[in-house]
């Protein structure tokens, strides 16, 4: 369940994303981003920078067992359909285990594909904050 993305290319592109993950159709995912992108993780409570196609690979691997993905959008911003910045309340299941946490994503894209992700987890399941 997908609740509070706008019908706009961005919100077309996030809704593609989060279907993708849980279908767990890594080509895909990788495909909306370009060859060079980067994508920065606070996941686990560091830094975490992945650059290129074969880094990402190895960070969406992490993320194929979320099941029964929930998610409700508290802040959509966009500019010119190759920004955006959002803030998102998660519950998941993955590895039979139900989880809550807040991210805030920000996306930079080139020629409609991601070039910079900014994935922000701003606040963990044990209820700690970043």
């Amino acid at each position: 369940m997908i609740e509070n993305v706008p019908d706009t290319p961005l919100g077309r592109l996030y809704r593609e994303h989060i279907g993708l993950i849980l279908e767990g159709n890594i080509e895909a995912i990788l495909d909306q981003y370009t060859d060079d992108a980067i994508l920065i993780s606070s996941f686990e409570k560091k830094p975490l920078v992945f650059r290129g196609r074969e880094e990402l690979r190895q960070h969406f691997q992490g993320i194929l067992a979320i099941k029964d993905l929930k998610t409700s959008i508290g802040f959509w911003g966009e500019v010119d359909q190759d920004l955006l910045m959002i803030t998102e309340g998660i519950e998941m299941t993955a590895g039979g285990q139900t989880a809550r946490m807040r991210f805030a994503d920000s996306w930079v894209l080139r020629d409609g594909r991601i070039a910079v992700h900014f994935a922000g987890m701003v606040q963990y399941p044990d209820g700690s904050l970043c």
